[in-house]
């Protein structure tokens, strides 16, 4: 009882990740769901928590870097197609890249919190993943060339990248927590973990997902240091031999959506020739809009007039419980192309120069750790391979659906990471970040 007290005022951040575990129902529409709701609250919680103490938590470097993507977002705001449109769109990028990162940023006090939210992110992986799985092998999943077989986890037909961003997080956090310098134990059971989201990712059919996994795993080898890398390399090939060859996870639908990654540019299917007509149509619109874009929502109403005959009508969607439908192409599937069509580029320097920050903030951190052998390593890896994997998966995929609360929460970790020793969260007083009873003198720090 007195461990779970020490936890208490970080806890209201791991329940917004279990939430994600709910249900989505039939036939939804994969938009702001229980745990966007809950995070409004934990935002409210953090606000109530800064005004009791009266303490100023935030370095102007924090501020700023947290703060910069406000500017774009509301000079959009201003110039959406209505009022209504300005205002849920200001509120959802507040919510995302803003507001949530920021309540991360202040709850968590030390090391063990942050370990707590990750191995939440691990968890909610691992049952989305055994959800995905058994859709797969059950034939109950989302319609995947006419076969119920893709892997959505319990978020529906209507957001099939729902499971794969959330297996692909649990994944990125289960490997950073086994590179880093934890209890032997720990180290194998974040291991374990890793190895068995590899087939949930897999039959997920998601090729964004794929890419964004790869390239941030590979990072984390790297950042962790050549022995870990080869020894962590190793494991990977000996399970994807025993996944493909002993098991059979390599099916002909696998192998060749595999092979579609190369083939892009020479043949590329329908979801690959809609995805380049809508970013072509989002440069149309910052061409006609070069500084300020259409304004915030205004991607739908301006994509017919700037789109080939080649955009289908929309992508078909069914099963996992949901009948079909035909579900309307709404985004460019882009972060940055859809920031530069609605905000123009006052909102994209504004918005990737707070993510750059950010990012060279995370790796000088990891830097000046491994320099000094300090401790917290995995945070470290689990921080920077979060960033690396979002800002990756943006050339991809762009927020929306009930997975996007994990985005703002990964953006949260990172600036924990990045900035928590600017911020003076190692000497705001007992309610932010004191020491307590779980810490020797000499881990008190925030890393």
């Amino acid at each position: 009882m007195t461990r779970v007290g020490a936890y208490a005022p970080v806890l209201p951040l791991p329940a917004v990740v279990a939430l994600l575990a709910l249900p989505v129902g039939p036939g939804g529409e994969g938009g702001a769901g229980p745990a966007d709701a809950v995070s409004a609250l934990v935002v409210l919680y953090c606000a109530i928590r800064l005004l009791r103490d009266r303490k100023r938590p935030l370095s102007a470097t924090a501020a700023l870097v947290l703060g910069l993507p406000v500017l774009g977002v509301t000079v959009a705001a201003a110039g959406a197609l209505s009022p209504g449109d300005g205002l849920v769109g200001f509120g959802r990028y507040l919510q995302v890249f803003v507001l949530v990162p920021l309540a991360v940023l202040l709850l968590l006090r030390d090391r063990d919190d942050f370990r707590l939210l990750a191995w939440s992110f691990v968890g909610l992986a691992v049952w989305q993943g055994a959800v995905g799985v058994h859709q797969y092998a059950t034939a109950t999943g989302a319609s995947y060339q006419g076969r119920p077989v893709r892997a959505v986890g319990t978020f529906g037909a209507q957001d099939v990248m729902g499971m794969a961003t959330v297996v692909s997080l649990g994944l990125v956090c289960a490997v950073g927590l086994a590179l880093g310098s934890a209890p032997v134990r720990h180290r194998l059971t974040a291991l374990a973990c890793a190895l068995l989201l590899l087939p949930p990712l897999a039959v997920s059919f998601s090729r964004g997902a794929w890419i964004a996994t790869g390239v941030t795993c590979l990072v984390q080898l790297l950042l962790s240091g050549l022995r870990r890398a080869l020894s962590a390399a190793a494991v990977v090939v000996a399970a994807s031999v025993v996944l493909v060859g002993g098991f059979g996870v390599g099916t002909a639908m696998l192998q060749e959506r595999v092979s579609s990654i190369t083939q892009v540019t020479d043949a590329p299917d329908q979801s690959v020739t809609d995805r380049y007509t809508m970013w072509a149509a989002a440069k149309g619109m910052w061409g006609e809009h070069p500084l300020t874009g259409v304004g915030l929502k205004g991607f739908p109403e301006h994509r017919d007039g700037h789109s080939s005959l080649a955009l289908s009508a929309g992508s078909d969607t069914e099963g996992a419980g949901a009948a079909y439908r035909k579900q309307p192409l709404l985004s460019p599937h882009n972060m940055y192309l859809l920031v530069l069509a609605e905000q123009g580029l006052i909102g994209l320097l504004a918005m990737t120069g707070s993510w750059l920050a950010l990012l060279l903030c995370a790796v000088r951190a990891l830097w000046r750790t491994r320099r000094t052998a300090g401790p917290g390593l995995d945070c470290g890896l689990v921080a920077l391979g979060l960033l690396v994997w979002q800002l990756t998966d943006f050339a991809y995929a762009d927020i929306g659906g009930p997975s996007t609360v994990l985005t703002a929460m990964c953006f949260g970790l990172a600036a924990w990471w990045g900035l928590s020793d600017r911020t003076g969260l190692a000497s705001t007083g007992p309610a932010v970040a004191a020491p307590d009873a779980r810490h020797s003198a000499q881990e008190a720090p925030a890393r």
